[in-house]
C-alpha cells in the first residue's frame, strides 16, 4: 500500500502514541476512584476536543468533494484515514455515558423535581433519550464516513468518472446534515452542562471549531509527510496556499459566530442569558477569555494573511499548532467555569485526559493511514484541480 520505510515510521508513531495514551489515561482511571467527578469533567473537555479531529476532518472531506481544489490531492487521505476512526470516537464516548451524573445537572432527579424549567425540558433532557440521540449521531457520522471511504476505495480500483458526481451529491445532503447532527451533538454533550441557558448559534460555532481542529491537524500531518514519497510530488506550495486559505475562511468563520453570539446576548442584557458570560469572565477566568480573541484569532489572522507563510509549510504548521492549542483552551474555557466558579482551579487531569484520549485516538489514526495509498490513485490531476480553484472559488 505505502513505501515500506513510510509504514515503519508510521508504525512507529502509533505503537508510542498508544503508549503515551494508555498511561495517561491508566493514571487518570486510577485517580478517578477517589475522584470520579473531576475525572468525568476532565474526560468530557479531552473527549470534546479530540471529536473535532474525525467529525472536523468529514466535514472537510465533504467540503472538498463539494468544490474540488488541489489541496484535496494532497489531503484526502488524511481525511479519510480520519474518518474512519469514528468507531474509536464511539468507544471514547462510552466514560462519558457513563459519567453523566457527576456531568449534567438534568440527571440529578431531587434538582429537576424542585425546577420547574428542567421538569419543562425533561422530555429532551434524560439518559435514555441521551444515549439514543448519540447512537443516532454516530450512526449517520459512520454511515457517511463509510460510504465516502467506499466510493474512494472503488475510484482506485476502477478510476470510474461517475464516482465524482456521487461524491458531489452525497457531500451536499451530507454537509446539511453534518451541521443539524453536529449542532444537537453539542447541544447534547456541552451545552446541556448548564440546562437553563441556551443560544442557537452556539452548536455551530462548536461545529466549526472542529472542521477548524481537524484542518489544522490535517496540515501537520501533511508536512510531517512531507519529505517523503508519495506525499512529496504532491505537497506544493500552492497546496500549502490553499490550506492556508481555507484555514483562515474557517478561523474567520468561528470567530464571527462566537462574537455574533457575545453581542447578541450582550446587547440583549437578559439575566437568563448574560449569566453565562459572566461566569466566563469572573476571575481568573477572564484571563482565558482574553487569550482567545488574542491567540485564537488575532495571531493566527495576522499570520494567515501573508501569502510567503502561507506557502512555507514550516511557518504554516506553527501557526497550525498554536490553533491546536487554542481549540483545547476554547473547549476547556467552554466545559470548565461551569464547575469551577470564580477562577480557574487547574487540575492535572485536566491535561492527562486530553493526552490520553488524543493518543488512542493517533494510535487509530496512524493505523488506518497505512490502510491505502497516501495519494489517490485516479484523482483529478494536481494540475487540473489548481485550473479548477477559481471556477468554483
Amino acid at each position: 500500500m505505502i513505501p515500506h520505510d513510510l509504514d515503519t515510521t508510521l508504525r512507529r508513531l502509533q505503537r508510542r502514541a498508544l503508549l503515551v495514551g494508555c498511561a495517561a489515561l491508566a493514571c487518570c482511571l486510577a485517580a478517578a476512584a477517589a475522584a470520579p467527578g473531576q475525572f468525568f469533567r476532565s474526560y468530557l473537555v479531552g473527549f470534546v476536543y479530540c471529536a473535532g479531529f474525525p467529525l472536523g476532518a468529514l466535514a472537510v472531506l465533504m467540503v472538498h468533494h463539494l468544490v474540488g481544489g488541489a489541496w484535496g490531492h494532497l489531503t484526502r487521505r488524511f481525511l479519510e484515514a480520519s474518518t474512519r476512526t469514528l468507531p474509536v470516537l464511539t468507544l471514547l464516548f462510552m466514560p462519558v455515558a457513563i459519567g453523566t451524573r457527576w456531568l449534567y445537572p438534568w440527571t440529578d432527579a431531587a434538582a429537576v423535581g424542585s425546577d420547574a424549567l428542567l421538569r419543562h425540558k425533561a422530555l429532551w433532557l434524560n439518559f435514555p433519550f441521551f444515549i439514543g440521540r448519540a447512537a443516532f449521531y454516530f450512526a449517520v457520522w459512520w454511515t457517511l464516513a463509510w460510504v465516502l471511504n467506499r466510493w474512494s476505495a472503488r475510484q482506485d480500483r476502477t478510476g470510474d468518472p461517475a464516482l465524482l458526481d456521487r461524491f458531489a451529491s452525497l457531500s451536499a445532503a451530507g454537509l446539511v446534515v453534518f451541521a443539524l447532527t453536529g449542532s444537537f451533538a453539542a447541544f447534547d454533550w456541552l451545552m446541556s452542562t448548564e440546562p437553563k441557558w441556551f443560544s442557537t448559534i452556539y452548536g455551530a460555532m462548536v461545529a466549526m471549531g472542529w472542521m477548524l481542529a481537524a484542518l489544522a491537524f490535517t496540515v501537520i500531518v501533511a508536512h510531517y509527510l512531507s519529505d517523503r514519497e508519495p506525499v512529496r510530488s504532491a505537497a506544493d506550495e500552492q497546496s500549502f496556499n490553499d490550506l492556508g486559505n481555507l484555514m483562515l475562511a474557517f478561523l474567520m468563520l468561528w470567530t464571527y459566530m462566537a462574537l455574533s453570539q457575545f453581542l447578541l446576548i450582550w446587547s440583549a442584557n437578559l439575566p437568563e442569558e448574560i449569566e453565562w458570560y459572566l461566569l466566563r469572565f469572573s476571575g481568573s477566568w477572564l484571563a482565558v477569555a482574553i487569550s482567545l480573541p488574542v491567540f485564537h484569532y488575532l495571531v493566527p489572522f495576522l499570520a494567515l494573511l501573508s501569502r510567503p507563510l502561507k506557502r512555507c509549510a514550516p511557518a504554516l504548521v506553527k501557526v497550525a499548532g498554536l490553533l491546536l492549542v487554542m481549540r483545547l483552551v476554547d473547549n476547556y474555557w467552554l466545559i470548565a467555569p461551569v464547575y469551577a466558579h470564580g477562577g480557574v482551579h487547574a487540575h492535572w487531569m485536566d491535561a492527562l485526559c486530553p493526552i490520553g484520549i488524543c493518543g488512542l485516538w493517533l494510535a487509530a489514526f496512524c493505523w488506518q493511514l497505512r490502510q491505502m495509498p497516501l495519494i489517490p490513485l485516479h484523482d483529478q490531476e494536481p494540475e487540473t484541480a489548481q485550473h479548477e480553484v477559481p471556477a468554483h472559488g
